[in-house]
């Protein structure tokens, strides 16, 4: 089994990391209409699902979870102010569900805008939010965000589960890398981010279970820092993760001195804000892989 104490340590140099580039997370109020202004807040959703996940397992050490609520804090306070800019996003595109995913993880955590969850039960009213036409993982997305916020889902996971990917179980050998990330995002929202692990299906886990060491071991060859990272986050939302030594060896020997963890390969260079837009999602999963795992590895030490 791989050391806790290698497993714990990503962890610890992600969050430094992201905490020293807190100012990479930004907005473009005035971006160019291709690009879109929502874009920019995919990365503070993100940065608020780990940070939940770290404070709910409580294996994060006391410098670890300071500054996971101080880029919280610095997350809602000067990037989104106080979620009006959530609002204002909601406002120029007003049937996008955007808004709606990055506040649902930060308002568990104890900020709320009002009027942002009024635009919420709006839009759940319209016919066009179960109309949406999108990917089946990100439907299945949809559906477990209005149930965590209280909503009862336009789609039933069930119903969401059974058009993605995994929960077909196809040919395991026609895995890609945009195969690898549906099949890691179904996994993702099936469990609420390994919170209920009792929501994998015991058909999937069984699939994955015989089949996930097989993808570990393809993308350490690939040297695919950020899929890996999201699949060693799928091995811990299994009932009996295995915790691959050879891949944690190997994702631990990609992070860069700093905490920051290539996405692909080597780490890039060049302008700061290009680079922390590379490499923050990559960095972000090292954190999120190495909480759960080590969650997991202090359980099993415990026993039953």
């Amino acid at each position: 089994m791989t050391s806790t104490r290698l497993i714990h340590t990503v962890g610890v140099g992600a969050i430094e990391w992201l905490y020293a580039h807190r100012d990479g997370f930004r907005l473009e109020p005035d971006a160019a209409p291709e690009v879109g202004f929502l874009e920019r807040f995919k990365p503070v959703g993100e940065l608020a699902v780990i940070c939940r996940v770290l404070f709910r397992e409580g294996v994060a050490g006391s410098r670890q979870a300071d500054l996971a609520r101080k880029l919280l804090d610095h997350a809602w306070r000067e990037v989104l102010d106080g979620g009006r800019m959530l609002v204002r996003g909601q406002r120029t595109e007003p049937l996008s569900p955007i808004p709606f995913e990055v506040y649902v993880p930060l308002r568990e955590l104890g900020y709320r805008n009002p009027e942002l969850e009024e635009w919420a039960r709006f839009n759940h009213r319209l016919g066009s939010s179960a109309a949406l036409e999108t990917q089946p993982v990100r439907r299945l997305c949809l559906s477990a965000y209005e149930r965590r916020f209280g909503l009862e889902p336009r789609v039933p996971e069930a119903e969401a589960l059974a058009r993605t990917w995994l929960g077909r179980t196809p040919e395991p050998w026609t895995v890609d890398t945009r195969v690898g990330y549906d099949i890691t995002h179904t996994v993702f929202h099936l469990t609420d981010w390994g919170e209920n692990p009792g929501g994998l299906p015991p058909d999937l886990a069984a699939y994955l279970a015989l089949w996930l060491p097989v993808w570990l071991d393809d993308w350490v060859d690939l040297r695919r820092w950020d899929l890996l990272g999201e699949l060693l986050v799928v091995d811990a939302c299994l009932p009996e993760p295995t915790l691959d030594a050879p891949a944690w060896e190997a994702f631990a020997a990609a992070q860069q001195p700093d905490g920051a963890m290539p996405a692909v390969r080597d780490m890039p260079e060049g302008d700061p804000e290009e680079v922390f837009d590379v490499v923050y999602h990559s960095t972000l999963v090292a954190a999120f892989a190495s909480v759960l795992a080590t969650s997991r590895a202090l359980a099993r030490l415990a026993g039953p």
